[in-house]
């Protein structure tokens, strides 16, 4: 059996337009069968020019973003010998955010979204890859939510939708048609707020995209 390294599949992630998102070895969460789990997500800056200009985005159908990841990841499935797994097109559904908290880069924020120790409070997993064979991944980099004195996350939100107690939606999509609100033109107000997130390169078109998608 041909195996592939971290660093090859890092390559050919890249080259895609997907990124290393964190990987998942020896946890009770793993589908039969796969010894190593790699989560994929954007891969910043650039992706949206990227994603912009594909078949997918231009020719008007719905899900152009699950589409292309589809496309994308099988055909990185087949090139490193991989099985493909999916957020979206269950049920069943796969286990994501297990998956992410497994990987040791994902934790929960402040506001009780998941962040991400590189993309922050944008984190967003387009697929993973699973290997029959261990892929040796390093170790993870600490919560980057230990070291923000600040956070800003807990008062970013206009109407406080987004605290410890949990997420208020209606009171978020409320919100949303209020003159003056930002967050569907820019993304949400709390992701943008995460000091990590600011440093990840995410466009705001993108942001905008995917809050259009939830409004």
């Amino acid at each position: 059996m041909t195996t592939v390294s971290l660093p090859q599949i890092t390559q050919a992630a890249h080259a895609a337009g997907l990124d290393i998102f964190g990987g998942v070895t020896q946890a009770n969460s793993l589908p039969e069968g796969i010894e190593t789990l790699i989560l994929l997500g954007p891969h910043e800056p650039g992706f949206w020019p990227r994603f912009t200009a594909t078949p997918e985005y231009q020719d008007s159908q719905p899900d152009p973003l699950d589409r292309w990841s589809t496309r994308v990841i099988n055909g990185l499935a087949q090139d490193l010998g991989a099985q493909a797994y999916y957020p979206f097109g269950g049920p069943p559904w796969q286990p994501f955010l297990q998956w992410a908290l497994d990987s040791g880069r994902a934790h929960v924020s402040p506001v009780g979204l998941m962040v991400h120790d590189a993309a922050g409070l944008m984190v967003s997993y387009r697929g993973a890859l699973g290997f029959a064979h261990n892929v040796e991944v390093p170790p993870p980099p600490p919560n980057p939510c230990d070291s923000c004195t600040s956070r800003p996350c807990l008062s970013a939100c206009p109407v406080n939708a987004l605290s410890p107690q949990g997420y208020d939606v209606a009171a978020c999509k409320v919100d949303l048609d209020r003159v003056g609100n930002d967050c569907v033109s820019r993304g949400c107000a709390v992701r943008r707020a995460c000091p990590v997130s600011q440093t990840h390169g995410r466009l705001e078109a993108q942001s905008a995209f995917h809050m259009r998608a939830f409004k």
